[in-house]
């Protein structure tokens, strides 16, 4: 296993069209299959990222900022921004692009998390992620931040314990 990767060796594009059977009674794209898309995007990149089996552990906050129409070409993007032991942060953003028209509006991002899985189904440690970009790094250093939220809510750490979120107070 390499010990580091850049986010690049991760990036995901997925694209996808939205069919009559996607969307609502108003012909909007349904939340859940845009869900659905932006999971398997996600994992995809932390796969090949860790080289292994991923599961999903978490899902941080999905706004659903434009609508996406029937017949919109749906583009997804992913990278893993940060590891830690056996897990990932993947940043995706998703975009639309009406046809006919060609107009391009950008329609949600999210961060997901997940953990590697060995061939027991036990976590396993991944490579570390290197940025390279400003804003790679940017992303970077934020995660740590952002896990530490995603543990205190989930009651796996104490918030007197995230000292990280602590520094940004103090």
């Amino acid at each position: 296993m390499q010990s580091t990767k850049s986010p690049a060796d991760s990036l995901t594009i997925m694209n996808e069209i939205v069919l009559p059977n996607d969307t609502n009674t108003l012909g909007n794209l349904m939340g859940g299959k845009m869900l659905h898309w932006m999971d398997i995007c996600s994992a995809i990149a932390a796969q090949k990222h860790s080289n292994q089996i991923v599961v999903t552990a978490s899902v941080d906050s999905v706004s659903f900022k434009e609508s996406i129409r029937l017949g919109d070409v749906v583009t997804l993007t992913a990278y893993v921004t940060r590891s830690f032991n056996s897990s990932m942060e993947v940043f995706i953003e998703v975009y639309a692009r009406s046809v006919p028209g060609g107009d391009v509006v950008k329609s949600n991002e999210a961060y997901y998390t997940f953990v590697a899985l060995d061939s027991r189904n036990k976590p396993t440690k991944v490579p570390e992620v290197t940025p390279q970009s400003d804003t790679e790094l940017q992303k970077y250093d934020g995660a740590l931040r952002r896990r530490q939220v995603r543990l205190i809510l989930a009651g796996k750490m104490k918030p007197e314990d995230a000292h990280e979120l602590k520094n940004l107070f103090y």
